[in-house]
């Protein structure tokens, strides 16, 4: 997968967004945020990333910058940022040692994190111009691998930052467009378990199922036609990214 190439894409459709909405916009799925906020956010995530990318893991976090608060100036910020992190990703071998957060220390790891998080918070920049978006955004094969990434890398950061499990049972997670299940064990005070589910219809307490661009959004909490059956409790007992 071309992950460069998404970060790439959805960012210029981001901007796009951005700049059609206005930077006092609200942003609805990310309560308290503006269009400007959302615009310094992802311009210090991209310009940390890149000076991720080139840092060795022993040197520890990168410092995180800010964004300038104008909004012309964070948009000339953010180009900056962006335009380096693309380079770098290209530039860089996927096995190079860097810092990351999930342990695997290869740079490859900062490719597909910033397509992600780049593609999500494009669906908050369309949002934000009070469009209602298409039933579907994302090809399978991409959102599946967001799925994947969420569930896998995502949580378990939530989890170590201090999030916690307070309920106990199973979640079958099912894209069926991509082909792909996935089953979530949730035991309440306990690491979450993720496996590969290898029959979708095995006797789960919650699931989660649709296309996999619909269960991609639901899981960050954006509009979706995700359908939920059994015990909801259990979805909402994820730690939120």
């Amino acid at each position: 997968m071309d992950y460069v190439a998404q970060i790439e894409t959805q960012a210029s459709l981001l901007r796009s967004a951005a700049l059609k909405a206005g930077p006092d916009a609200p942003v609805t799925t990310c309560p308290e945020w503006t269009v400007l906020k959302l615009v310094r956010h992802i311009a210090e995530v991209h310009t940390w990333a890149a000076q991720a990318v080139v840092t060795e893991p022993e040197a520890g976090r990168p410092e995180w910058t800010k964004a300038p608060r104008d909004f012309d100036e964070a948009l000339t910020w953010w180009d900056n940022g962006l335009s380096l992190l693309l380079e770098r990703l290209r530039e860089t071998p996927a096995d190079r040692p860097a810092w990351t957060f999930d342990k695997s220390f290869r740079a490859a790891f900062w490719t597909r994190r910033q397509a992600h998080e780049t593609s999500i918070h494009r669906l908050d920049a369309e949002l934000a111009i009070g469009h209602e978006l298409p039933s579907l955004v994302f090809e399978p094969e991409f959102a599946a691998d967001g799925i994947d990434e969420y569930l896998t890398v995502l949580v378990a950061r939530r989890l170590e930052l201090g999030s916690s499990i307070e309920a106990t049972g199973r979640i079958l997670v099912h894209a069926a467009d991509a082909g792909r299940t996935w089953e979530v064990r949730l035991t309440a005070g306990q690491p979450l378990v993720i496996t590969s589910a290898q029959d979708a219809a095995f006797d789960a307490d919650a699931t989660l199922a649709g296309t996999a661009d619909a269960i991609y959004r639901a899981l960050y909490v954006r509009p979706s036609h995700a359908i939920v059956s059994g015990d909801e409790s259990l979805l909402a007992a994820l730690p939120r990214p």
